[in-house]
């Protein structure tokens, strides 16, 4: 049986640990899949994804600048894409038309519940940021029925527009915008939406709203403790989680829209943090 492609898409795009998740998927599964990284030109991201399903390609991860493109470019949008405005998996469908996922969100969720035992049903969650990232993940946060969600950003107006955008998602669960220095009491579980870790920045919380039994979790990822998850340890934090999950079960939700198969996420996790 010979291997059918599928890739990443970015730009840059070299440091990307798709192809070595989605290799080890393949081994994993047994299933025929050759996945490689293809860095897009910035003016022409369209022309990248049709060329590579016009010589065949089966599916496509999107990763940063690309995913409001990739969006627009599909021709069908899952439910979870069509709230989260982004997509980071592309497929053709039966009919050969261009499908856009957004795996994010499920990604996040699984690796905060399922790998880590954390319960988000009735908890009070602290979300910072108003970008993307952070518009990718809700739906699912939200799905898990919090007792309340706020969402703390530099420019309040942006967190509010989400609030509206998400308000029908919302059922019982208190949703809520603020800025940054606003929230005072501590929340049960914190989550980083921003990107500011990754250039050594902080976003300007108050110490308060870490308590002792705060779960914080940073999505973005690092070999060592990332500058959020080393804030909230400096102040009481005890149980800190970095994206790392997220990434391999978004990726694993992304291969099994693909291939019907899904693969055990936990070794691949191992390999990936032992690497």
């Amino acid at each position: 049986m010979h291997n059918e492609l599928y890739a990443v898409v970015g730009h840059p795009i070299s440091h990307s640990k798709s192809p070595r998740i989605h290799s080890l998927f393949a081994s994993e599964t047994g299933e025929p899949v050759e996945y490689t990284a293809i860095q897009a030109p910035l003016d022409d991201f369209t022309g990248t994804v049709e060329h590579f399903f016009e010589r065949g390609g089966k599916g496509l991860n999107v990763t940063v600048p690309f995913k409001e493109q990739a969006w627009h470019l599909a021709g069908h949008r899952t439910v979870r894409a069509q709230k989260a405005g982004a997509a980071n998996t592309l497929y053709l469908d039966q009919e050969g038309v261009l499908v856009a996922d957004n795996t994010d969100g499920v990604g996040l969720v699984r690796d905060l519940c399922r790998n880590h035992g954390v319960r988000l049903a009735d908890a009070r969650v602290l979300v910072l940021g108003a970008g993307g990232a952070v518009r990718g993940v809700l739906g699912p946060l939200l799905a898990e029925q919090p007792a309340s969600l706020t969402i703390a950003n530099r420019t309040v107006i942006k967190a509010e527009a989400l609030v509206d955008l998400f308000a029908e998602d919302a059922g019982t669960t208190r949703l809520e915008a603020c800025g940054f220095e606003q929230p005072e009491a501590a929340f049960d579980v914190i989550i980083n939406g921003t990107s500011a870790s990754l250039q050594g920045d902080l976003p300007p919380l108050r110490d308060s709203v870490i308590g002792p039994d705060t779960v914080v979790y940073d999505m973005m990822y690092s070999l060592t403790t990332t500058t959020f998850n080393q804030w909230a340890l400096d102040h009481g934090a005890t149980t800190v989680f970095d994206g790392l999950g997220m990434l391999v079960e978004q990726a694993a939700e992304s291969f099994q829209a693909w291939r019907g198969v899904r693969p055990q996420t936990a070794p691949v996790i191992h390999e990936l943090r032992t690497d």
